[in-house]
This record gives C-alpha cells, sequence and structure tokens, in this order.
C-alpha cells in the first residue's frame, strides 16, 4: 500500500504538503476573523522548505524539505543522547560516564561509595588490582608531597596531584579563576599551559608552573623568538613556582598550532604579548635551540635567569634515537633538568587533527616506563623527578603511574570535570555548554568562581583521601613506595602478572654506560648506539 501512495504522491513531501495545507487553513481561519498566528507557524515552514527545495549543498533537505532538518538536529544532540541514555557507565569514549561521575561526587563533596560489588568483569584481559597487606599501616595526612629542585636555590613541594597545562584561551577567564583559586585552598600547582601567565592566574595568587612554549607567550620579541628579559620578569614572580619547557603536548606532537585573529582578545593578547586581533603562531619547532646540548643549555639559562626555580621539560615521547640523544647529552654536558614531564598521546584539552589524535606519540605508560628507564640506566634517576599526564583521574590512576616510574601526576580534563564539564566535546567551537571552555561571556557567566573552586579543592582533596586509603592498603607511608609488583594484570584467561613483569623491566642502574647491550631489551640495542648528543636525528646503521 506505502508503495502505491509513493508511486502517486512522494511521501517523502507529505510533511512539506502538510504545512502548505495547515497555511492555507490558516489563512482561511484568518480571513474569518480568527488569529493571523495559525497562519504563520506553517506559512514560516513553507518558506523553509521551499529554501530547502532551491538549495543545491544539501541532498537530504531537496529529497526532505521541511523534515530533513529533523535529520541534522537529532545529528547534532547525537553525543549527548549516546552520552545520557545510551553508552553503559564503564564505556570510556574517551570517558566513561563512571569516570565522570566519580569526579562529579568528589568535586560537589558528594559520597562516592558503591553499593553491591564491582560492575568490572575481573577476568577479563587487562583487568589490573593492586595486592593489599594484612598488616596495612597508619597515614596521618594525604597530603602527600615531593621536592622537585632540591639542590636548586628555590626548590618546590610539590603536590602528587596537580593541574596539567591547559591555556588561557583554551579556558575561559572564569575556569582559570576556579582552578586557581581551588589550586591556593587546597596548596596543589596550577599549569598555565603554554598560553602564558594571564591576569586570571594571578588574581587568587595559586602556586603556579610557567609553561614555555615554541611561542614564547609571555616572553617574546615581535618576531616571536626567546627574550630573555620579559621571560625574567614573569619568572621571578613569588607565584610561579616551577618553569617548564613545552617540547610537545600529548594531543597533537610535533604539531604547531594557530589561534585565528579573531579570538586574540585584548586579554589573551596581553598575557601572551601579541597583537589584538592578529594571527597567533605557535611553531612546531623552537628557535631557542637545535640540538640536545643546546635544549639542555636553554634549560639551564632559564633556571638562572628564574633566579634558581626548579626548571625541566614536558614532552611526548616519538623517535626514540632523539630522547636518548637528551639523555647522551646530560651525560656529555653534566647539565640536568630538575623534572621532566611525560605527556601521554591519550591526553588532550586542545583541538587537534584526528589522525594526531589517535595515531601520532606515544602513549602514556609507554612513554613514561622508557623515560624512567633510560634515566636508570644512565644513572640520573634519583637526581631528576618524573611528572606525567594523560588521563588521570581517580586515586588508583596515580598510584598505578607512580607505581611505573612517576613521581606524580597532572590531571586537565579530570579538573575540567570538577568545573562542570560534561564532555561535550565542543571545546574548540566556543560554544562550551557549561562554559569551561570558551571565551564567549554569556557563556561564561554560567561557571560562578565561588562556587567552582570550591569543587576543583574538594576533588583534589578527596582524590588524595582515597590515594592515602590506598597507601596504606598496601602497607606503605608513601605513594612513591608503591612498586609495579604491587599491581597485578590478567594477561589471559588463567594467566596473571605483576607490571613487574608484564611491563616495567627496569634497567640496571648505569647499564647504558657499558659497551655491551646485549642484555638489554631489543629498543635500546637498536636505537641507543645510533643517538648522539650533537643532533636530533639518528646518525648510522640500519633500523
Amino acid at each position: 500500500m506505502l508503495n502505491l501512495l509513493n508511486s502517486i504522491f512522494p511521501i517523502r513531501f507529505l510533511a512539506f504538503t502538510a504545512c502548505v495545507l495547515a497555511t492555507l487553513i490558516g489563512l482561511s481561519a484568518w480571513a474569518s476573523g480568527g488569529a493571523l498566528v495559525w497562519a504563520l507557524v506553517p506559512g514560516s515552514l513553507v518558506g523553509i522548505g521551499l529554501l530547502d527545495l532551491m538549495q543545491t549543498k544539501r541532498s537530504i533537505l531537496r529529497n526532505y524539505p521541511v523534515i530533513g532538518h529533523l535529520r541534522f538536529m537529532l545529528e547534532f544532540i547525537r553525543p549527548e543522547i549516546r552520552q545520557y541514555f545510551i553508552e553503559s557507565d564503564n564505556e570510556a569514549t574517551p570517558f566513561s560516564r563512571a569516570q565522570r561521575s566519580l569526579v562529579y561526587q568528589r568535586a560537589k563533596g558528594d559520597s562516592d561509595k558503591r553499593p553491591f560489588g564491582t560492575q568490572r568483569d575481573v577476568h577479563s584481559y587487562g583487568h589490573e588490582w593492586m595486592t593489599h597487606s594484612i598488616a596495612p599501616t597508619q597515614i596521618a595526612s594525604h597530603d602527600f608531597r615531593i621536592t622537585i629542585g632540591p639542590n636548586t636555590a628555590q626548590p618546590y613541594s610539590a603536590s602528587v596531584f596537580n593541574i596539567s597545562a591547559m591555556s588561557f584561551g583554551a579556558l575561559s577567564a572564569n575556569a582559570i579563576l576556579s582552578l586557581n583559586a581551588g589550586a591556593k585552598r587546597g596548596g596543589f600547582a596550577h599549569d598555565t599551559g603554554e598560553g602564558s601567565i594571564s591576569v586570571h592566574h594571578r588574581k587568587h595568587d595559586g602556586d603556579l608552573i610557567w609553561e614555555v612554549g615554541s611561542g614564547y607567550f609571555g616572553c617574546r620579541n615581535d618576531d616571536g623568538t626567546f627574550n630573555a628579559e620579559k621571560f625574567t620578569a614573569n619568572a621571578r614572580h613569588p607565584q610561579v613556582k616551577m618553569i617548564e619547557v613545552k617540547l610537545s603536548q600529548g594531543a597533537k606532537p610535533g604539531h604547531g598550532g594557530v589561534l585565528p585573529g579573531p579570538k586574540v582578545t585584548a586579554e589573551i593578547a596581553q598575557a601572551r604579548g601579541v597583537p589584538v586581533g592578529v594571527d597567533c603562531i605557535s611553531p612546531a619547532a623552537h628557535s631557542a635551540f637545535n640540538t640536545p646540548v643546546e635544549l639542555l643549555q636553554f634549560v639551564a639559562r632559564l633556571r638562572e635567569l628564574s633566579g634558581g626555580k626548579p626548571t625541566g621539560f614536558k614532552l611526548c615521547i616519538g623517535h626514540p634515537w632523539e630522547w636518548f640523544a637528551i639523555a647522551k647529552a646530560m651525560v656529555l654536558t653534566g647539565i640536568t633538568p630538575d623534572f621532566i614531564v611525560v605527556d601521554g598521546t591519550e591526553g588532550g584539552t586542545g583541538a587537534a587533527p584526528v589522525e594526531f589524535i589517535d595515531h601520532v606519540g606515544s602513549p602514556l605508560q609507554e612513554g613514561l616506563v622508557l623515560v624512567h628507564n633510560t634515566w636508570r640506566g644512565i644513572g640520573l634517576r634519583d637526581r631528576i623527578k618524573i611528572g606525567c599526564a594523560g588521563k588521570v583521574i581517580n586515586a588508583f590512576d596515580i598510584a598505578r603511574l607512580m607505581a611505573l616510574g612517576a613521581d606524580w601526576c597532572n590531571s586537565a580534563r579530570g579538573f575540567m570535570f570538577a568545573l562542570g564539564c560534561l564532555q561535550a566535546q565542543t571545546c574548540h567551537s566556543g560554544h562550551c555548554p557549561t562554559g569551561v571552555a570558551t571565551q564567549d561571556p554569556m557563556r561564561q557567566q554560567s561557571l560562578v568562581v565561588g562556587d567552582k573552586s570550591e569543587r576543583v579543592y574538594h576533588f583534589h582533596q578527596q582524590t588524595l583521601h582515597a590515594l592515602k586509603e590506598l597507601v596504606q592498603a598496601v602497607g606503605v607511608q608513601h605513594p612513591g613506595e608503591i612498586n609495579a609488583h604491587h599491581i597485578v594484570r590478567r594477561t589471559g584467561d588463567h594467566t596473571v602478572s605483576s607490571l613487574e613483569d608484564a611491563l616495567l623491566r627496569e634497567l640496571p642502574t648505569g647499564s647504558l654506560l657499558k659497551d655491551d647491550l646485549s642484555a638489554l631489551p631489543a629498543l635500546y640495542q637498536h636505537h641507543w648506539p645510533h643517538s648522539q648528543a650533537a643532533r636530533f636525528t639518528r646518525v648510522g646503521g640500519a633500523f
């Protein structure tokens, strides 16, 4: 019957036809003394339908005038429909409902307890758990700290859980204000991101890690090169606790960036030291150095210019021989950073090309293990602290990464959730529904600084309280004492192994400085001999 009707009159035009008929009926009623509105509403839909039939860009609308818009409306809200009604609690795309709910509960100060047992399949491949002690410890405080740069003039006592790099410009002014106020109250650090230090970072006087990227924002000349005087003026401010040179970031390693001129407001221009309304460019590479040795010399220079504050760099691991070249430069020059932050490719609060998000750079655990083992191999692990970032949400994430070699962890999206982010994934559009990632002044008003800073503080505190309980259960005094043998992974239907055996096989101290590398994993045998401190490129030998 439907086929017969469709052959007489195409069913796809029924909605448009109904609007025409409704308009005619409305006009007839108006002519008899009724309200004109009964003709205007369907009449406007008729106008839309005529435009649909005449436009040439969308076939759907030409074939289905009026009703075809329903398809685009449903597509527009598809992420929200999936997120709220379809996906399971543990379906991580990129963060699961369970992960987000945990942050929301802790940020609000609600109970984070769950009844009726785990929702995870404990027999699935890759499931991990911590081994516990029959004699758990008792720890007085959950304020776990480490000292970064103990031999510098101004060492920093850092929390093991801090706010990762997110720039003003990517985040709204109210988001920056809330993060920094929460950091101030909780005594933890707030990484500025490469957008430099804005007035919003300074208002609440929370501890800052100043990230210096390839655009040298906040310390640049007009041509985009590094300016030592401007750097010194910012770096010596008491609020700045550490200096971090960004070599690459997890979201788009090896890729530069452009903030289009229309988005460069007066506030952003002031923070970055660029003209208002002009494209703001972050080059893919630094201009202040070209070799591993020059990188370390630049780090040492920044440490001196800052007045002796801990100075290091951040990177997502790419070519292993480039990382090995930096390690060899440390051995050759005796210059070492006070810390490095390993960024995993699973990280990323900013927008990036899909190919970079999905396929460029090393995931956090592989990058972290490589950095930790390299420093063991050259005998410098005790001198340099390692931070890390990449989907860190809960206390187990922190414990696991510290077991693999990290000294502290940073989180970006976790603290965005604490601000109210609902993973709408519109960060790059300026249409963030919660006012977190937008420069729209009207949208920002939804983010109330006083309330959100409390949530940032509570999320940090409750996460560290949970970490304290894990540390006590393991039977140690500090999360830095948790090792890879404390965490077990299911590797098959009937097999399990500790992360010490499955993932982190530590190199013997000083083993990379020996002539014979045959006992080391293939990665080190293949690439260590073909790296050198004088250049980043691989030298000699076949892959």
